[in-house]
């Protein structure tokens, strides 16, 4: 049936003034409207809600039994649309966040303490877990949004780059490499590598980087987060290619992070399910690790 609210209304409205003209005048439309809308109900349902007569309306036995249970169902609705309009304004709530390790450590810290700032109503609850299971939780709803490094398949999800992130060679500062101001791509021929494995976002870019400018060497370690990556840089292991964002602001220590040209970058984004916007209070914490991502890269630049 294609009944429409309106039409509920109508009927409500006569069922109660029991007069298509008061009835008019209480819902502010014109009596001719209130018999069209009457009538289009009437044919929806198939039977007779009212008799008319030129003096009074009269509800019939199924006109009876629809008002009686309609002025409680119109009241649930216009409270259920009340709370529902209520959230567009709402100040007070849980956002759920799922970001990559090296996010993690490196750009929602400052996120979270921005929210505790600004939003001091809104509880920003991070969830840290490698790529692929960010992703898992995006699809499944289970968090509000996620931030990660540019997923290879991202069909079913709507994403926003907040930051461009270059690839560093990290290499101990007694290695050979250290004296350069910057290094090729193709000068780490030849190295063992100590990688981030390929649960990581950037593993992927990182491989395709190597292939592309043809840099052959055997990968000594493949690891899950950087901080091992980095210990097993000082034990002499091997020199690693990792994001820029992964080095710590104080610095590395005995270790030293360079720039490798020609510059690769990763994207940071900000992803959510196609086609379901986050609530508007994911939406607030949204912009706001949108705008601290930009701060950074004007702070680094």
């Amino acid at each position: 049936m294609n009944i429409s609210l309106r039409q509920l209304r109508v009927f409500l409205a006569v069922a109660e003034e029991r007069n298509f003209s008061r009835a008019g005048d209480a819902i502010a439309l014109t009596q001719p409207a209130v018999s069209r809308s009457i009538l289009e109900l009437e044919t929806q349902l198939g039977l007779k809600l009212l008799d008319r007569t030129t003096r009074e309306v009269v509800l019939t036995e199924a006109g009876q039994s629809l008002a009686a249970r309609l002025g409680r169902v119109l009241d649930e609705l216009d409270q259920t649309l009340l709370d529902v309009q209520g959230m567009a304004h709402a100040r007070r709530g849980k956002v759920r966040v799922a970001s990559s390790p090296t996010l993690s450590a490196q750009l929602m810290p400052a996120c979270i303490a921005a929210c505790a700032r600004q939003e001091p109503e809104i509880q920003l609850v991070l969830l840290d877990r490698i790529q692929q299971d960010v992703l898992d939780s995006v699809r499944s709803g289970e968090v509000d949004f996620g931030v990660v490094i540019e997923p290879s398949a991202a069909e079913d999800l709507q994403t926003e780059t907040i930051l461009d992130d270059p690839f560093v060679l990290v290499v101990p500062r007694g290695h050979a490499l250290a004296g350069h101001r910057s290094v090729r791509w193709s000068m780490l021929r030849g190295h063992a590598l100590v990688l981030l494995d390929h649960a990581s976002g950037s593993r992927r870019l990182i491989d395709e980087a190597l292939l592309a400018h043809g840099v052959q060497a055997e990968v000594a370690q493949q690891l899950g987060h950087p901080t091992t990556v980095f210990r097993m840089v000082e034990a002499g292991i091997g020199i690693s290619v990792m994001p820029a964002l992964a080095v710590p602001p104080q610095g590395l220590g005995a270790l030293v992070a360079l720039p490798l040209t020609p510059r690769v970058q990763r994207q940071v984004m900000l992803v959510h399910r196609r086609n379901r916007a986050p609530s508007p209070l994911a939406q607030r914490v949204w912009r706001l690790v949108r705008e601290i991502a930009r701060q950074d890269t004007a702070a680094t630049a």
